[in-house]
């Protein structure tokens, strides 16, 4: 999550820790939450401490640990109500399925429960115990009990546990969990629409083992994407070829050629509220696919190439409700051509930057945009990352 660092500055995370052998993925979870500038108190169970010593999780989070709800120092530097109060999220990671049972019935009988109950702030809790313990129904209820009342359960991941066992029971990945925790403290500004995002390069093959491509990474759609679903959006992605994971919470929909994309973007389109194309769709493809390797002979080979489909022309044309922006990437007369596709694809904003340019354009991890309106508006943008910058631009979106 290194383009996210600072992401969380400013926030207070209030970590509860319960007894199970991933006790030691949390204190990791400290110091991920610690790297993208939270600050973050830790609150153990007993059993936690059998585990993994409070020091442990003191030394990592600079904050001293809280385990003894009857602790005069404790209490009376920051007692359990107050500290219920500071945090802007709780989450409690492992959630063993004791601890579950507990918050689930309103038990209060040690530090955590009992600054759970008292809490107000968003709980999410991330399960993690033996499959069978976690399949039990008795625990299957409770979770569904945390979930009416507004808690987030996160997982459990699958795999071989401690124990021996294969199944659902392991904690969560730390990044996914940490991702649901940036979800919680970003407005749902989004939320009730849903978008679609094309992201990536497109492959024109014309033999089993070539094609036509560019250098598309597929960086800025995907932090389109991965920003809209934090925002609250129910987003689907379209994806070329790329090397790029999708985004947690995102649904990914992958294709290789402009066909394929335009097909599986038209079969979306009737039930979107916002699409952004920030795909490098290929303008041409070969006229005719070879089935067999063109084998390399004396002659040299000439190819015939012919128009793929304007994804975007078809889906202005085609626009009612939605809102639609595009992305264009030039190398010469940036405004002039961004400008005349923005009119001849009836869009409704375009983002433009010059793809030769320094710390801009393909496989950048950072990019310099200017952004164009229908009114007529040109907005400059600095250099800053790409999900900086699809922060950015789904602001202005939202202001459309």
């Amino acid at each position: 999550m290194g383009s996210d660092k600072g992401i969380l500055t400013g926030k207070k995370i209030l970590l509860g820790v319960t007894g199970g052998i991933a006790v030691y993925k949390a204190v990791e979870l400290v110091r991920l939450f610690k790297g993208l500038g939270a600050a973050v108190r830790v609150v153990m169970t007993e059993n936690a401490c059998q585990f993994v010593t409070p020091l442990t999780f003191q030394a990592i989070s600079g904050e001293k640990v809280l385990t003894d709800l009857f602790d005069p120092a404790s209490e009376l530097a920051i007692g359990h109500i107050e500290l219920a109060r500071w945090a802007d999220v709780l989450v409690v990671a492992p959630a063993t399925a004791n601890t579950i049972a507990k918050i689930a019935h309103g038990i209060a009988d040690d530090y955590l429960t009992t600054v759970v109950v008292a809490a107000t702030c968003k709980v999410l809790v991330c399960p993690a115990m033996n499959t069978k313990m976690y399949q039990n129904p008795v625990t299957q209820n409770n979770l569904e009990l945390l979930k009416g009342y507004g808690y987030c359960v996160i997982g459990p991941g699958k795999g071989e546990l401690a124990c021996g066992d294969k199944g659902p029971g392991r904690l969560e990945d730390l990044e996914i969990i940490a991702e649901h925790v940036i979800s919680a403290l970003t407005q749902k500004s989004l939320e009730g629409k849903r978008v679609l995002v094309t992201a990536g390069p497109t492959w024109e093959a014309f033999d089993p083992v070539r094609f036509f491509t560019n250098p598309s990474s597929g960086k800025m759609g995907y932090a389109m994407a991965k920003i809209a679903w934090r925002r609250g959006a129910d987003v689907t992605l379209v994806s070329g070829p790329t090397w790029l994971d999708a985004p947690h919470g995102v649904k990914c929909k992958k294709v290789k050629s402009a066909e394929e994309m335009c097909d599986a973007v038209v079969a979306e389109y009737g039930d979107t509220d916002i699409v952004v194309m920030a795909a490098a769709v290929s303008d041409y493809r070969p006229k005719h696919f070879t089935p067999s390797k063109i084998k390399k002979g004396e002659d040299d080979v000439v190819l015939e190439m012919i128009r793929n489909p304007d994804i975007l022309k078809k889906l202005g044309s085609a626009k009612v409700h939605q809102i639609l922006v595009g992305f264009a990437a030039e190398t010469d007369e940036l405004i002039e051509n961004a400008r005349e596709k923005l009119v001849s694809k009836n869009l409704d904003m375009i983002v433009a930057n010059d793809v030769s340019a320094p710390q801009a354009g393909f496989r950048c991890d950072t990019n310099i945009v200017k952004i164009l309106y229908k009114s007529g508006e040109i907005e400059e943008l600095p250099c800053m990352s790409k999900e900086d910058l699809a922060s950015e631009i789904w602001d202005r979106i939202e202001n459309l």
